[in-house]
């Protein structure tokens, strides 16, 4: 007796599908849930946002946005932080922001959860590169460490002191250490 092969499903039935919580994503034909953010998680999710914004938002030059839904290229990722230059953000005529963003975001950062998968993790990075995304980071908690990826899939490791990759006109300086400090709170 063989298995029943269930298809793949396609992306707009992914789309029509009620939200989970946490996030799930669609990418290759899967539908993978996240896993809950944990406090390592939130803290670097949060000060990520607000250190991009305080510099970026404020001049209109991009926004860092958390947990935001992008649709693009054939999948539906949900990174845990994207950051869209301010012109490709997507308003309304009435000068609010649009609800769909479907659109790569210009960098998307991932913040590596304990038990989950880096490949997974990685593989939304790959697929933003190769869709239009300038630079997306993973950061990994566990090892202090911050894979960058750059266009064309350039993959670059970073520890330390080491000074960050940051996209054009957002000026801001970071380094590995300054981004895992914000963890301690002593």
């Amino acid at each position: 007796m063989t298995g029943i092969v269930k298809p793949k499903p396609a992306l707009d039935e992914f789309l029509k599908l009620p939200e989970t919580e946490p996030a799930s994503e669609f990418l290759e034909g899967q539908i993978i849930q996240k896993p809950m953010p944990q406090g390592e998680d939130s803290v670097l999710q949060g000060e990520l946002c607000k250190t991009i914004n305080q510099v970026a938002k404020t001049r209109k030059i991009a926004n860092a946005f958390p947990e935001l839904r992008c649709t693009f290229g054939g999948a539906s990722i949900v990174p845990d932080v994207a950051v869209f230059r301010w012109e490709r953000i997507p308003f309304l005529p009435s000068g609010r922001i649009a609800n769909r963003f479907d659109i790569n975001p210009d960098w998307s950062i991932e913040i590596l959860s304990p038990n989950q998968s880096q490949t997974k993790v990685l593989s939304n990075l790959l697929h933003c590169s190769r869709n239009g995304t300038e630079l997306g980071w993973l950061l990994d908690p566990e090892e202090e460490s911050i894979l960058a990826v750059f266009s064309g899939q350039k993959v670059e490791l970073y520890k330390g002191a080491a000074l960050l990759p940051i996209i054009d006109k957002i000026e801001l300086e970071l380094t590995v250490d300054t981004v895992f400090s914000w963890l301690s709170f002593g």
